[in-house]
């Protein structure tokens, strides 16, 4: 299914105006179906996605409670796992992984979906292709799965004790697959809609993320207060957006928004008090409202979707909460595109404890080593306890 070409004429509608003008926009119309009969689109040779042999026994208990906030059991002896984001990626990323059994099939089965040699994009780039939306989150997605795999091989016991685990943006959808939510199959699918629908709506106009680095006494929301005025008055842009995308760590957050905002904000930076901008080498302002025009398709392909309560704590970006229920899942991942990454929120929610309390082994698992330096800034003991799972 050809859903770039569709969604070209569709993303710059509104919520409601893609749903009122369905029936006059033939278009329309077709995407809305295509989303719908979302189930029907996967291909006959599926690899299997039931993998991840975690105790029964522990599934149970924790459905019931936090594992980590009231440990059943000594936490050094369970495990955390954490999946990296778009970002993170890099030209040679899998060729470690490909003697894993199953990692080639994989491949193949995600290169099937997505109409190019996955495998080939992450081995050999260019990596300009690479870091594309559209292919990114996929190479993602496949890389850190990959690299669960491999891990699994290695030291089965660490996936058998793995109490909790979570995902920054899209690595959400890895750590649903690992908590048995969402099959591989689907969710292939699903971030292949996703990196189309984000791609797209990043060409609509001139916008990118910037990290901000703040003081105790940094003006952040008059900062982004302005820039917004500044481009509707100076630039004639019409709704602009400049606003928090990411909560990473304390006096750290990432800000998306127009182009033109961005660099009032960098521009104005010792006016605001801002210790330091740095911008990001993406090409949209993921987690804005900049994204919201595709929160309509890919709510429909997740109602189509069969998503299973999770087994284990898998905790959502967009309310810094483990999910509990399919339905809750299906919200969240549609805001979560549109709404800021709560990870710092996050971390604080399983790693909370007592001083008494030890820490898990946190493993972060896929390309790069992004997600342990933030576990650091957030709680310096838990970092002391995590480790980089090379791939």
């Amino acid at each position: 299914m050809n859903y770039y070409r569709l969604f070209r004429g569709v993303l710059t509608c509104s919520s409601v105006r893609l749903y009122n003008k369905s029936t006059k926009r033939p278009e329309v119309s077709e995407l809305l179906r295509d989303a719908s009969t979302f189930e029907l689109n996967s291909i006959g040779d599926q690899w299997n996605s039931d993998t991840y042999p975690i105790e029964r026994s522990l599934k149970n208990k924790l459905r019931a409670e936090a594992v980590l906030t009231k440990p059943m059991k000594d936490p050094r002896s369970t495990t955390v796992v954490l999946f990296p984001g778009q970002g993170a990626q890099y030209t040679g990323m899998a060729k470690n992984l490909l003697t894993v059994p199953g990692v080639k099939d994989m491949f193949n089965f995600a290169s099937s979906v997505m109409k190019i040699d996955l495998l080939k994009l992450c081995l050999d780039g260019p990596q300009e292709v690479l870091n594309m939306t559209i292919n990114c989150q996929a190479a993602m997605l496949l890389t850190s799965l990959a690299a669960l795999e491999k891990l699994k091989l290695s030291s089965p016991e660490l996936i058998e004790r793995c109490t909790t685990t979570a995902g920054f943006s899209v690595g959400e959808y890895s750590a649903l697959v690992f908590g048995g939510a969402i099959s591989f199959e689907d969710t292939v699918h699903l971030v292949k809609l996703r990196g189309e629908a984000m791609q797209i709506c990043s060409e609509e106009r001139p916008s990118g993320l910037m990290t901000v680095f703040l003081r105790a006494d940094s003006k952040l929301n008059l900062g982004t207060k302005l820039a917004r005025e500044w481009c509707q008055e100076r630039e004639k842009i019409k709704d602009p957006v400049c606003e928090i995308a990411s909560h990473l760590f304390p006096h750290c957050k990432v800000i998306g928004g127009d182009e033109k905002a961005l660099e009032f904000l960098q521009r104005n930076a010792r006016e605001f008090n801002l210790k330091k901008c740095k911008r990001l080498t993406v090409s949209g302002a993921f987690h804005t409202k900049l994204m919201k025009p595709a929160k309509d398709v890919l709510a429909n392909a997740l109602n189509k979707v069969v998503i299973n309560p999770p087994a284990i704590q898998v905790m959502s970006n967009f309310s810094a909460k483990p999910y509990k229920t399919p339905e809750m899942i299906r919200k969240h991942l549609v805001q979560q595109i549109y709404s800021p990454v709560k990870w710092e929120q996050v971390m604080q929610k399983i790693y909370m404890r007592n001083d008494d309390v030890p820490f898990p082994n946190t493993y972060e698992v896929g390309p790069g080593d992004t997600l342990r330096p933030i576990l650091k800034m957030v709680n310096a003991r838990a970092y002391e306890q995590s480790y980089k799972h090379e791939i």
